[in-house]
Protein backbone atom coordinates (compact mmCIF):
# COMPACT_ATOMS: atom_id res chain seq x y z
CA UNK A 1 0.00 0.00 0.00
CA UNK A 2 1.26 3.45 -0.89
CA UNK A 3 0.78 6.58 1.17
CA UNK A 4 1.00 10.29 0.59
CA UNK A 5 0.66 13.18 3.01
CA UNK A 6 -1.29 16.41 2.50
CA UNK A 7 1.48 17.93 0.39
CA UNK A 8 1.00 15.18 -2.17
CA UNK A 9 4.36 13.50 -1.51
CA UNK A 10 4.30 9.72 -1.86
CA UNK A 11 5.82 7.89 1.09
CA UNK A 12 5.36 4.40 -0.31
CA UNK A 13 6.52 2.72 -3.51
CA UNK A 14 4.96 5.15 -5.99
CA UNK A 15 7.59 6.18 -8.52
CA UNK A 16 8.22 9.72 -9.60
CA UNK A 17 6.78 10.72 -12.95
CA UNK A 18 9.36 11.62 -15.52
CA UNK A 19 8.96 14.87 -17.41
CA UNK A 20 10.48 15.25 -20.83
CA UNK A 21 11.26 18.69 -22.13
CA UNK A 22 10.57 19.84 -25.66
CA UNK A 23 13.49 21.76 -27.06
CA UNK A 24 12.09 21.55 -30.56
CA UNK A 25 15.09 19.99 -32.29
CA UNK A 26 15.07 16.67 -34.09
CA UNK A 27 17.93 14.25 -34.54
CA UNK A 28 18.85 12.57 -37.78
CA UNK A 29 17.26 9.17 -38.28
CA UNK A 30 20.36 7.46 -39.56
CA UNK A 31 19.57 4.56 -41.86
CA UNK A 32 15.89 5.50 -41.92
CA UNK A 33 16.72 8.35 -44.23
CA UNK A 34 15.38 11.11 -42.00
CA UNK A 35 16.36 14.70 -42.66
CA UNK A 36 18.24 16.41 -39.88
CA UNK A 37 16.18 19.13 -38.15
CA UNK A 38 18.91 21.61 -38.75
CA UNK A 39 18.83 20.90 -42.46
CA UNK A 40 21.70 20.64 -44.94
CA UNK A 41 20.84 23.47 -47.31
CA UNK A 42 22.81 26.10 -45.48
CA UNK A 43 22.19 28.93 -43.01
CA UNK A 44 20.33 31.08 -45.54
CA UNK A 45 17.56 28.51 -46.05
CA UNK A 46 17.26 27.87 -42.33
CA UNK A 47 17.02 31.59 -41.63
CA UNK A 48 14.31 32.01 -44.29
CA UNK A 49 12.27 29.13 -42.88
CA UNK A 50 12.67 30.51 -39.37
CA UNK A 51 11.50 33.96 -40.45
CA UNK A 52 8.41 32.56 -42.22
CA UNK A 53 6.87 30.90 -39.18
CA UNK A 54 7.81 33.70 -36.80
CA UNK A 55 5.66 36.14 -38.77
CA UNK A 56 2.59 34.24 -37.53
CA UNK A 57 3.80 32.66 -34.27
CA UNK A 58 6.64 34.89 -33.05
CA UNK A 59 4.68 36.84 -30.42
CA UNK A 60 3.30 34.95 -27.38
CA UNK A 61 -0.15 36.51 -27.83
CA UNK A 62 -0.25 35.23 -31.45
CA UNK A 63 0.63 31.68 -30.40
CA UNK A 64 -1.94 31.73 -27.59
CA UNK A 65 -4.65 33.08 -29.92
CA UNK A 66 -4.06 30.22 -32.35
CA UNK A 67 -4.09 27.66 -29.55
CA UNK A 68 -7.43 29.02 -28.29
CA UNK A 69 -8.80 28.85 -31.84
CA UNK A 70 -8.01 25.13 -31.97
CA UNK A 71 -9.32 24.34 -28.48
CA UNK A 72 -12.63 26.10 -29.16
CA UNK A 73 -13.37 23.89 -32.16
CA UNK A 74 -16.10 21.23 -31.72
CA UNK A 75 -14.78 17.68 -31.62
CA UNK A 76 -15.66 16.84 -35.27
CA UNK A 77 -13.90 20.02 -36.45
CA UNK A 78 -10.82 19.75 -34.24
CA UNK A 79 -8.46 18.17 -36.79
CA UNK A 80 -9.47 20.43 -39.73
CA UNK A 81 -9.08 23.49 -37.50
CA UNK A 82 -5.70 22.24 -36.27
CA UNK A 83 -4.59 21.70 -39.86
CA UNK A 84 -5.63 25.24 -40.80
CA UNK A 85 -3.77 26.76 -37.85
CA UNK A 86 -0.62 24.65 -38.31
CA UNK A 87 -0.30 25.49 -42.01
CA UNK A 88 1.54 28.71 -41.11
CA UNK A 89 3.83 26.83 -38.71
CA UNK A 90 4.56 23.63 -40.66
CA UNK A 91 3.11 23.80 -44.21
CA UNK A 92 1.57 20.42 -45.05
CA UNK A 93 -0.76 18.68 -47.48
CA UNK A 94 -2.28 16.21 -45.01
CA UNK A 95 -2.18 15.32 -41.33
CA UNK A 96 -3.40 12.41 -39.24
CA UNK A 97 -3.64 11.58 -35.56
CA UNK A 98 -3.64 8.35 -33.60
CA UNK A 99 -4.91 8.76 -30.05
CA UNK A 100 -6.10 6.56 -27.22
CA UNK A 101 -8.35 9.37 -25.98
CA UNK A 102 -11.11 8.31 -28.40
CA UNK A 103 -11.80 4.61 -27.82
CA UNK A 104 -14.31 4.32 -30.67
CA UNK A 105 -12.26 5.73 -33.54
CA UNK A 106 -8.64 6.37 -32.50
CA UNK A 107 -7.38 7.32 -36.00
CA UNK A 108 -8.44 10.51 -37.82
CA UNK A 109 -7.00 12.26 -40.87
CA UNK A 110 -7.55 15.44 -42.90
CA UNK A 111 -6.19 16.80 -46.15
CA UNK A 112 -5.36 15.33 -49.54
CA UNK A 113 -7.61 12.28 -50.19
CA UNK A 114 -4.70 10.49 -51.86
CA UNK A 115 -2.69 10.73 -48.65
CA UNK A 116 -5.41 10.35 -46.03
CA UNK A 117 -6.53 7.12 -47.70
CA UNK A 118 -2.98 5.81 -47.42
CA UNK A 119 -2.59 6.57 -43.70
CA UNK A 120 -3.87 3.52 -41.84
CA UNK A 121 -3.84 3.00 -38.08
CA UNK A 122 -0.98 0.57 -38.43
CA UNK A 123 1.02 3.04 -40.57
CA UNK A 124 0.62 5.75 -37.94
CA UNK A 125 1.69 3.35 -35.23
CA UNK A 126 4.81 2.37 -37.15
CA UNK A 127 5.74 6.01 -37.73
CA UNK A 128 5.30 6.65 -33.99
CA UNK A 129 7.56 3.69 -33.17
CA UNK A 130 10.14 4.88 -35.68
CA UNK A 131 10.13 8.38 -34.22
CA UNK A 132 10.36 7.07 -30.64
CA UNK A 133 13.36 4.91 -31.57
CA UNK A 134 15.36 7.80 -33.07
CA UNK A 135 14.28 10.91 -31.12
CA UNK A 136 14.17 11.63 -27.37
CA UNK A 137 10.74 11.93 -25.78
CA UNK A 138 9.14 15.35 -26.08
CA UNK A 139 10.87 16.21 -29.35
CA UNK A 140 9.27 16.03 -32.82
CA UNK A 141 10.92 13.91 -35.50
CA UNK A 142 11.18 14.83 -39.17
CA UNK A 143 12.24 12.54 -41.93
CA UNK A 144 11.00 10.51 -44.91
CA UNK A 145 8.18 7.96 -44.98
CA UNK A 146 6.78 5.77 -47.74
CA UNK A 147 3.21 6.96 -48.31
CA UNK A 148 0.89 6.50 -51.29
CA UNK A 149 3.58 4.85 -53.39
CA UNK A 150 6.51 7.21 -52.84
CA UNK A 151 8.75 8.70 -50.20
CA UNK A 152 7.42 11.90 -48.64
CA UNK A 153 8.74 14.32 -45.98
CA UNK A 154 6.89 14.02 -42.68
CA UNK A 155 6.96 15.40 -39.16
CA UNK A 156 5.89 13.13 -36.29
CA UNK A 157 4.88 14.59 -32.92
CA UNK A 158 4.16 12.28 -29.99
CA UNK A 159 2.90 12.89 -26.50
CA UNK A 160 1.82 10.68 -23.63
CA UNK A 161 -0.73 12.43 -21.37
CA UNK A 162 -0.87 10.96 -17.91
CA UNK A 163 0.86 7.73 -18.98
CA UNK A 164 -2.28 6.62 -20.84
CA UNK A 165 -2.52 5.48 -24.45
CA UNK A 166 -0.72 8.56 -25.70
CA UNK A 167 -1.19 10.30 -29.02
CA UNK A 168 0.77 10.89 -32.21
CA UNK A 169 0.32 13.54 -34.90
CA UNK A 170 1.77 12.99 -38.38
CA UNK A 171 2.08 15.88 -40.83
CA UNK A 172 2.88 15.17 -44.50
CA UNK A 173 4.87 18.27 -45.36
CA UNK A 174 4.35 20.42 -48.43
CA UNK A 175 8.06 21.11 -48.92
CA UNK A 176 11.39 19.39 -48.40
CA UNK A 177 13.29 22.10 -46.53
CA UNK A 178 13.87 21.29 -42.84
CA UNK A 179 11.45 22.69 -40.28
CA UNK A 180 13.10 25.28 -38.03
CA UNK A 181 13.89 24.08 -34.48
CA UNK A 182 11.81 26.88 -32.98
CA UNK A 183 8.79 25.87 -35.06
CA UNK A 184 9.19 22.26 -33.93
CA UNK A 185 9.25 23.40 -30.29
CA UNK A 186 5.99 25.34 -30.74
CA UNK A 187 4.44 22.39 -32.57
CA UNK A 188 5.28 20.04 -29.69
CA UNK A 189 3.81 22.36 -27.08
CA UNK A 190 0.63 22.94 -29.07
CA UNK A 191 0.10 19.21 -29.61
CA UNK A 192 0.62 18.55 -25.89
CA UNK A 193 -2.00 21.20 -25.13
CA UNK A 194 -4.51 19.82 -27.65
CA UNK A 195 -4.21 16.29 -26.29
CA UNK A 196 -4.44 17.42 -22.65
CA UNK A 197 -7.62 19.33 -23.54
CA UNK A 198 -9.08 16.34 -25.41
CA UNK A 199 -8.19 14.08 -22.50
CA UNK A 200 -10.11 16.32 -20.09
CA UNK A 201 -13.06 16.32 -22.48
CA UNK A 202 -13.10 12.53 -22.45
CA UNK A 203 -12.74 12.35 -18.66
CA UNK A 204 -15.56 14.83 -18.06
CA UNK A 205 -17.82 13.67 -20.90
CA UNK A 206 -21.58 13.89 -20.53
CA UNK A 207 -23.35 10.63 -19.58
CA UNK A 208 -24.94 10.27 -23.02
CA UNK A 209 -21.55 10.68 -24.69
CA UNK A 210 -20.02 8.13 -22.34
CA UNK A 211 -22.74 5.59 -23.10
CA UNK A 212 -22.52 6.21 -26.85
CA UNK A 213 -18.74 5.84 -26.80
CA UNK A 214 -18.99 2.56 -24.88
CA UNK A 215 -21.68 1.18 -27.22
CA UNK A 216 -19.68 2.21 -30.28
CA UNK A 217 -16.54 0.62 -28.88
CA UNK A 218 -18.56 -2.54 -28.26
CA UNK A 219 -19.75 -2.72 -31.87
CA UNK A 220 -16.28 -1.92 -33.15
CA UNK A 221 -14.66 -4.60 -30.99
CA UNK A 222 -17.13 -7.24 -32.19
CA UNK A 223 -16.58 -6.30 -35.84
CA UNK A 224 -12.79 -6.40 -35.45
CA UNK A 225 -13.01 -9.76 -33.69
CA UNK A 226 -15.16 -11.20 -36.48
CA UNK A 227 -12.87 -9.93 -39.25
CA UNK A 228 -9.79 -11.06 -37.36
CA UNK A 229 -11.20 -14.56 -37.00
CA UNK A 230 -12.18 -14.72 -40.65
CA UNK A 231 -8.83 -13.49 -41.95
CA UNK A 232 -6.88 -15.70 -39.57
CA UNK A 233 -8.80 -18.76 -40.71
CA UNK A 234 -8.23 -17.89 -44.37
CA UNK A 235 -4.51 -17.32 -43.95
CA UNK A 236 -4.13 -20.48 -41.89
CA UNK A 237 -5.89 -22.44 -44.62
CA UNK A 238 -3.44 -21.00 -47.17
CA UNK A 239 -0.48 -22.04 -45.06
CA UNK A 240 -1.53 -25.70 -44.83
CA UNK A 241 -1.15 -26.67 -48.52
CA UNK A 242 1.84 -24.37 -48.98
CA UNK A 243 3.69 -26.27 -46.27
CA UNK A 244 2.88 -29.59 -47.87
CA UNK A 245 5.90 -31.63 -48.98
CA UNK A 246 3.94 -32.88 -52.00
CA UNK A 247 4.39 -29.56 -53.84
CA UNK A 248 7.33 -29.51 -56.27
CA UNK A 249 8.15 -25.84 -56.44
CA UNK A 250 9.92 -25.46 -53.12
CA UNK A 251 11.01 -21.87 -53.77
CA UNK A 252 7.49 -20.71 -54.61
CA UNK A 253 6.11 -22.57 -51.62
CA UNK A 254 8.69 -21.01 -49.31
CA UNK A 255 8.04 -17.51 -50.64
CA UNK A 256 4.26 -17.83 -50.33
CA UNK A 257 4.60 -19.23 -46.83
CA UNK A 258 6.71 -16.26 -45.74
CA UNK A 259 4.15 -13.85 -47.17
CA UNK A 260 1.28 -15.55 -45.36
CA UNK A 261 3.21 -15.67 -42.08
CA UNK A 262 3.97 -11.95 -42.40
CA UNK A 263 0.29 -11.22 -43.04
CA UNK A 264 -0.70 -13.17 -39.95
CA UNK A 265 1.81 -11.27 -37.82
CA UNK A 266 0.55 -7.92 -39.15
CA UNK A 267 -3.02 -8.97 -38.39
CA UNK A 268 -2.17 -9.88 -34.82
CA UNK A 269 -0.19 -6.69 -34.32
CA UNK A 270 -3.16 -4.68 -35.58
CA UNK A 271 -5.45 -6.39 -33.06
CA UNK A 272 -2.97 -5.72 -30.26
CA UNK A 273 -2.71 -2.07 -31.30
CA UNK A 274 -6.49 -1.68 -31.28
CA UNK A 275 -6.66 -3.18 -27.79
CA UNK A 276 -3.92 -0.84 -26.56
CA UNK A 277 -5.85 2.18 -27.84
CA UNK A 278 -9.20 1.19 -26.34
CA UNK A 279 -7.95 -0.11 -22.98
CA UNK A 280 -5.60 1.05 -20.23
CA UNK A 281 -3.36 -0.97 -17.89
CA UNK A 282 -5.06 -1.01 -14.50
CA UNK A 283 -1.94 0.02 -12.59
CA UNK A 284 -1.21 2.94 -14.94
CA UNK A 285 -4.80 4.20 -14.73
CA UNK A 286 -4.67 4.06 -10.92
CA UNK A 287 -1.27 5.77 -10.79
CA UNK A 288 -2.71 8.60 -12.83
CA UNK A 289 -5.60 8.91 -10.36
CA UNK A 290 -3.14 9.24 -7.48
CA UNK A 291 -1.29 12.03 -9.31
CA UNK A 292 -4.60 13.83 -9.89
CA UNK A 293 -5.48 13.62 -6.17
CA UNK A 294 -2.23 15.18 -4.98
CA UNK A 295 -3.13 18.81 -5.81
CA UNK A 296 -6.46 18.40 -4.00
CA UNK A 297 -4.67 17.55 -0.75
CA UNK A 298 -1.67 19.84 -1.12
CA UNK A 299 -2.82 22.47 1.38
CA UNK A 300 -4.57 20.17 3.83
CA UNK A 301 -3.48 17.99 6.74
CA UNK A 302 -5.27 14.96 5.31
CA UNK A 303 -3.23 11.77 4.85
CA UNK A 304 -4.01 9.67 1.80
CA UNK A 305 -3.57 5.91 1.76
CA UNK A 306 -3.82 4.26 -1.65
CA UNK A 307 -4.17 0.61 -2.62
CA UNK A 308 -3.69 -0.09 -6.34
CA UNK A 309 -5.39 -3.08 -7.99
CA UNK A 310 -3.66 -6.36 -7.22
CA UNK A 311 -3.88 -7.55 -10.84
CA UNK A 312 -1.50 -4.88 -12.19
CA UNK A 313 -1.07 -6.63 -15.55
CA UNK A 314 -4.80 -6.54 -16.40
CA UNK A 315 -6.38 -3.89 -18.63
CA UNK A 316 -9.61 -1.98 -18.14
CA UNK A 317 -11.78 -0.21 -20.74
CA UNK A 318 -10.73 3.42 -21.11
CA UNK A 319 -14.27 4.68 -20.52
CA UNK A 320 -14.49 2.74 -17.25
CA UNK A 321 -11.10 4.10 -16.13
CA UNK A 322 -12.15 7.69 -16.94
CA UNK A 323 -15.43 7.31 -15.04
CA UNK A 324 -13.81 5.62 -12.03
CA UNK A 325 -11.23 8.41 -11.73
CA UNK A 326 -13.96 11.05 -12.03
CA UNK A 327 -16.06 9.37 -9.33
CA UNK A 328 -13.12 9.10 -6.93
CA UNK A 329 -12.15 12.75 -7.46
CA UNK A 330 -15.70 13.92 -6.80
CA UNK A 331 -15.98 11.73 -3.69
CA UNK A 332 -12.68 13.08 -2.32
CA UNK A 333 -13.74 16.69 -2.97
CA UNK A 334 -17.08 16.13 -1.25
CA UNK A 335 -15.45 14.52 1.78
CA UNK A 336 -12.90 17.32 2.07
CA UNK A 337 -15.67 19.91 1.90
CA UNK A 338 -18.34 18.30 4.11
CA UNK A 339 -16.75 15.53 6.16
CA UNK A 340 -13.54 17.17 7.49
CA UNK A 341 -11.54 13.91 7.50
CA UNK A 342 -7.99 13.46 8.74
CA UNK A 343 -7.33 10.36 6.62
CA UNK A 344 -8.63 9.06 3.30
CA UNK A 345 -8.20 5.60 1.84
CA UNK A 346 -8.60 5.07 -1.93
CA UNK A 347 -8.50 1.64 -3.54
CA UNK A 348 -9.31 -0.10 -6.80
CA UNK A 349 -10.16 -3.77 -7.13
CA UNK A 350 -10.81 -5.99 -10.14
CA UNK A 351 -13.41 -8.37 -8.77
CA UNK A 352 -14.00 -12.00 -9.72
CA UNK A 353 -17.42 -11.14 -11.15
CA UNK A 354 -15.94 -8.75 -13.73
CA UNK A 355 -16.20 -5.37 -12.03
CA UNK A 356 -13.86 -2.44 -11.50
CA UNK A 357 -14.59 -1.45 -7.89
CA UNK A 358 -13.40 1.96 -6.71
CA UNK A 359 -13.66 2.65 -2.97
CA UNK A 360 -13.08 5.92 -1.10
CA UNK A 361 -13.17 5.68 2.71
CA UNK A 362 -12.83 8.66 5.06
CA UNK A 363 -12.77 9.04 8.86
CA UNK A 364 -14.77 12.27 8.86
CA UNK A 365 -18.17 13.26 10.28
CA UNK A 366 -20.10 10.53 8.48
CA UNK A 367 -22.87 12.81 7.20
CA UNK A 368 -22.49 12.56 3.42
CA UNK A 369 -25.94 12.08 1.81
CA UNK A 370 -26.76 9.07 -0.37
CA UNK A 371 -27.22 11.23 -3.48
CA UNK A 372 -23.87 13.02 -3.12
CA UNK A 373 -22.48 11.73 -6.42
CA UNK A 374 -25.15 13.49 -8.44
CA UNK A 375 -22.72 16.42 -8.45
CA UNK A 376 -21.32 17.06 -11.93
CA UNK A 377 -23.53 14.24 -13.32
CA UNK A 378 -21.12 11.66 -11.92
CA UNK A 379 -23.94 9.29 -10.95
CA UNK A 380 -25.41 9.57 -14.46
CA UNK A 381 -22.06 8.65 -16.01
CA UNK A 382 -21.80 5.60 -13.77
CA UNK A 383 -25.30 4.50 -14.75
CA UNK A 384 -24.59 5.11 -18.45
CA UNK A 385 -21.85 2.45 -18.31
CA UNK A 386 -24.12 -0.06 -16.59
CA UNK A 387 -22.55 0.53 -13.18
CA UNK A 388 -23.88 1.49 -9.77
CA UNK A 389 -22.66 3.26 -6.65
CA UNK A 390 -23.39 3.48 -2.95
CA UNK A 391 -22.70 5.90 -0.09
CA UNK A 392 -22.50 4.45 3.43
CA UNK A 393 -22.27 7.18 6.07
CA UNK A 394 -22.10 6.42 9.79
CA UNK A 395 -22.26 9.59 11.95
CA UNK A 396 -19.15 9.93 14.05
CA UNK A 397 -17.35 7.09 12.25
CA UNK A 398 -16.93 8.20 8.66
CA UNK A 399 -18.15 7.56 5.13
CA UNK A 400 -17.45 4.97 2.45
CA UNK A 401 -18.24 5.57 -1.23
CA UNK A 402 -18.22 2.52 -3.49
CA UNK A 403 -18.46 2.57 -7.30
CA UNK A 404 -18.82 -0.62 -9.36
CA UNK A 405 -18.28 -0.50 -13.14
CA UNK A 406 -18.52 -3.53 -15.45
CA UNK A 407 -15.30 -4.44 -17.23
CA UNK A 408 -17.05 -6.30 -20.04
CA UNK A 409 -18.58 -4.26 -22.83
CA UNK A 410 -22.36 -4.35 -22.46
CA UNK A 411 -24.52 -5.87 -25.16
CA UNK A 412 -26.63 -3.39 -27.14
CA UNK A 413 -29.84 -2.61 -25.29
CA UNK A 414 -32.99 -4.23 -26.64
CA UNK A 415 -35.53 -1.87 -28.15
CA UNK A 416 -38.39 -1.45 -25.68
CA UNK A 417 -40.12 1.59 -27.15
CA UNK A 418 -41.67 0.74 -30.56
CA UNK A 419 -40.79 4.21 -31.85
CA UNK A 420 -37.09 3.52 -31.22
CA UNK A 421 -37.10 1.20 -34.22
CA UNK A 422 -38.14 3.93 -36.67
CA UNK A 423 -35.73 5.72 -38.98
CA UNK A 424 -35.50 9.55 -38.72
CA UNK A 425 -37.60 10.09 -41.86
CA UNK A 426 -40.21 7.61 -40.61
CA UNK A 427 -40.42 9.55 -37.36
CA UNK A 428 -41.05 12.73 -39.32
CA UNK A 429 -43.85 11.04 -41.28
CA UNK A 430 -45.33 9.64 -38.06
CA UNK A 431 -45.22 13.10 -36.51
CA UNK A 432 -47.28 14.36 -39.47
CA UNK A 433 -49.66 11.41 -39.15
CA UNK A 434 -50.22 12.28 -35.50
CA UNK A 435 -51.26 15.75 -36.62
CA UNK A 436 -54.00 14.17 -38.71
CA UNK A 437 -52.55 15.19 -42.05
CA UNK A 438 -53.22 13.59 -45.44
CA UNK A 439 -50.54 12.02 -47.58
CA UNK A 440 -50.60 15.01 -49.93
CA UNK A 441 -50.03 17.45 -47.04
CA UNK A 442 -47.27 15.28 -45.58
CA UNK A 443 -45.52 15.17 -48.94
CA UNK A 444 -45.67 18.95 -49.25
CA UNK A 445 -44.43 19.50 -45.67
CA UNK A 446 -41.47 17.12 -46.02
CA UNK A 447 -40.72 17.91 -49.69
CA UNK A 448 -41.12 14.31 -50.85
CA UNK A 449 -43.51 12.58 -53.24
CA UNK A 450 -46.85 11.03 -52.20
CA UNK A 451 -45.62 7.60 -53.25
CA UNK A 452 -42.67 8.00 -50.88
CA UNK A 453 -45.08 8.97 -48.11
CA UNK A 454 -47.15 5.81 -48.76
CA UNK A 455 -43.97 3.73 -48.63
CA UNK A 456 -43.00 5.23 -45.26
CA UNK A 457 -46.53 4.82 -43.87
CA UNK A 458 -46.50 1.12 -44.78
CA UNK A 459 -43.14 0.67 -43.04
CA UNK A 460 -44.38 2.54 -39.96
CA UNK A 461 -47.50 0.35 -39.64
CA UNK A 462 -45.37 -2.79 -39.97
CA UNK A 463 -42.72 -1.69 -37.46
CA UNK A 464 -45.29 -0.53 -34.91
CA UNK A 465 -47.36 -3.71 -35.46
CA UNK A 466 -50.59 -1.76 -36.01
CA UNK A 467 -53.18 -2.01 -38.78
CA UNK A 468 -54.27 1.61 -39.27
CA UNK A 469 -53.01 5.15 -39.32
CA UNK A 470 -55.19 5.94 -36.33
CA UNK A 471 -53.47 3.29 -34.19
CA UNK A 472 -50.08 4.59 -35.26
CA UNK A 473 -51.13 8.14 -34.37
CA UNK A 474 -52.33 6.95 -30.96
CA UNK A 475 -48.96 5.33 -30.27
CA UNK A 476 -47.23 8.53 -31.34
CA UNK A 477 -49.36 10.62 -28.98
CA UNK A 478 -48.49 8.33 -26.07
CA UNK A 479 -44.82 8.79 -26.93
CA UNK A 480 -45.10 12.58 -26.91
CA UNK A 481 -45.70 13.22 -30.59
CA UNK A 482 -46.44 15.43 -32.39
CA UNK A 483 -44.09 18.25 -31.41
CA UNK A 484 -45.78 21.64 -31.51
CA UNK A 485 -49.41 22.56 -32.25
CA UNK A 486 -51.66 19.97 -33.88
CA UNK A 487 -53.48 20.86 -37.10
CA UNK A 488 -57.12 20.14 -37.89
CA UNK A 489 -56.60 18.07 -41.05
CA UNK A 490 -58.61 14.89 -41.48
CA UNK A 491 -56.62 11.69 -41.81
CA UNK A 492 -56.77 10.03 -45.21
Amino acid sequence: MDRTDGRGEMTGKDGAADAAGADGTADAAGSDGAADAGGSDGPADAAGTDEAWRQHWGRPEDALARAVEVLRAPRPDLLPRLSEVLDTLVPHTALAQLSGVCTFNPAHSHGSPELTAALSTRDLSRLAERAAATTPAGRPWQGEAELAGRSRPVVVVATTPGDDGGAVLVLVRAGTEPVAPGALAVLQQLWDLVIAHSDHRATDAAPTQTAASRASANARARAIAEFTGTHSAALTAILAPLRSADLDDAAARRSATELAVTALLDLRQGAELDRALSEQPADAAFARLVRELRPLLRHTRVHLDVAPPAQADRSVPADAAHTARDAVRVAVLLMLDREKPTRLHVSWQLTADGLLRAVVRGDGLGTLPADALTVHRTADRITALGGHHGVEAVPGWGTTVTVDLPLALPEPAHVTDPLDGLQPREREVLDQLARGRRNRDIAAALHISESTVKFHVANILAKLDVSSRGEAAALAHRAGHPRGPVGLHAAS
